[in-house]
């Protein structure tokens, strides 16, 4: 599998791909690159409708150029903490960010947010997500305010007036009740339509399908999601400590 980055003949077909109804999965197969590779560079630059390779390869020059401009003239860029790999984490993090993206949430929010899920501390100020983003302070409170609203992050008083931004774990735990009170809701319409098109009719049976199918997999989820509740709130494992040398 070729590595690096996209060529912009590559994105071409990538934008020919698109422009035919071809599925991420597919265009990613004729260029012999993984699909998040593929959704990651289509979501990052206008999604599949405005997509163009032309703009797209300008972008991705003018980001490398950014990040030389930023990057310490002489200078490694400074270590990452647990010896990781920079570079691996950027990669991850809009691997992360697309992730979001495609499920919905705007851009800024979803950079936002993987920021502090993929912090140790779980928590940053505006200032440290200005500095990781390479964003104004007004795009960091903006996307902070609408994150606070769907209850995916909350805040606390820092040092001094400063606030930090935390993560919410348990949205997860909210995210998945919501879904099954979406099925419950979408199995009772269902089988309102039992009556109206008349029992042991194909479409009332039909419906019924539905509505039990719903029925289970709302049941399911809610079942899961009570019982591996606790799961998000595990803390990492105290590393053992050597015992004490015999004298």
């Amino acid at each position: 599998m070729p590595g690096g980055r996209l060529t912009q003949q590559e994105r071409q077909q990538i934008a020919s791909g698109l422009a035919d109804g071809l599925a991420y999965a597919e265009i990613a197969r004729r260029l012999d690159r993984p699909t998040s590779t593929i959704t990651r560079e289509v979501m990052r630059n206008g999604g599949p409708t405005t997509y163009r390779a032309d703009l797209a390869h300008r972008a991705t020059e003018r980001r490398t150029h950014r990040r030389r401009q930023t990057a310490p003239r002489g200078a490694q860029a400074p270590p990452q903490a647990h010896g990781r790999d920079a570079e691996a984490v950027r990669e991850y993090e809009e691997a992360f960010t697309t992730l979001l993206m495609q499920q919905g949430l705007p851009k800024m929010m979803s950079q936002v947010l993987t920021c502090l899920f993929t912090t140790d501390a779980g928590s940053l100020t505006a200032a440290e997500l200005v500095q990781h983003l390479q964003v104004s302070p007004a795009s960091i409170s903006k996307a902070v305010a609408f994150l606070e609203v769907q209850g995916l992050v909350a805040r606390e008083r820092g040092e001094g007036r400063r606030e930090r931004y935390l993560v919410n774990d348990g949205v997860w735990y909210d995210s998945m009740i919501a879904a099954a009170r979406s099925n419950a809701e979408l199995a009772d319409t269902a089988r309102q339509g039992v009556g109206v098109l008349g029992a042991g009719t194909p479409a009332a049976v039909r419906l019924e399908n539905i509505a039990r199918f719903m029925d289970f997999v709302g049941e399911s989820i809610t079942r899961a999601a009570e019982q591996a509740r606790d799961v998000l709130y595990t803390k990492p494992a105290t590393p053992p400590t050597d015992p004490p040398p015999d004298h």
